[in-house]
């Protein structure tokens, strides 16, 4: 088949918060995520040096701020991240929903 269809919400969620889809579309050269934060969600600090992958975050709905190597970066609606994968990161959701999308690759 030349495609993999499916819809994130059917896909059960990691921590509450993370949809990862990877594996139901049967990717083998990227990673996607989505995820949907409540108020005040904490992500896991993490890097990806091991497997080298480089990620963007992108912030479909809401307010929230990654930390970046201890850095506080601000994300408003729209905002797109490029993240190092030996850089260590965290999303840290405030007060409000919001929504990544995190797409992730070699």
């Amino acid at each position: 088949m030349a495609y993999t269809k499916i819809n994130y919400e059917d896909v059960e969620p990691v921590a509450d918060a993370m949809h990862f889809l990877r594996d139901p579309l049967e990717c083998e050269q990227l990673g996607l995520t989505i995820v949907e934060c409540e108020p005040h969600w904490e992500g896991k600090p993490h890097d990806h040096a091991e497997n080298e992958h480089e990620e963007v975050y992108l912030l479909v709905e809401g307010r929230a701020t990654v930390v970046v190597d201890g850095e506080e970066v601000s994300m408003n609606e729209g905002d797109a991240l490029r993240i190092d994968p030996e850089s260590q990161r965290q999303i840290q959701n405030r007060g409000v929903e919001s929504t990544f999308v995190l797409v992730g690759a070699p």
